[in-house]
């Protein structure tokens, strides 16, 4: 982790907890300046149960199912494959069986 990321974890961290102690101040101010009564019309009039229903069945299907994947997998398989592998060594050719000398591959 860079140093760049620390610093921005940190400031993020102080900015927080800066809000969460003045969330009275905060609400108070948005209330005074209408965006809770927006929020509330745009709930009611734009976000209905169908239109939810349809939002989070898109955002499933539309997740790749490998991308959050922590083990690779075999393509030919499916068995878990080690650091570097492309396929399982149950399906691929065993390594002492490639290293061969000159003379068997004439025979």
């Amino acid at each position: 982790m860079s140093l760049t990321i620390r610093k921005t974890i940190v400031l993020g961290l102080i900015g927080s907890i800066l809000l969460l102690g003045n969330i009275v101040l905060v609400a108070n101010w948005l209330t005074e300046h209408g965006v809770v009564d927006w929020a509330r019309y745009v709930r009611a009039e734009y976000l209905t149960g169908t239109a939810v229903t349809i939002i989070v069945v898109l955002l499933i299907l539309l997740v790749s199912p490998k991308s959050g994947a922590l083990v690779r997998r075999c393509p030919v398989c499916d068995h878990a494959l080690l650091a570097g592998a492309s396929i399982a060594g149950s399906v691929g050719a065993r390594r002492s069986s490639l290293i061969v000398g000159p003379a068997s591959i004439w025979s």
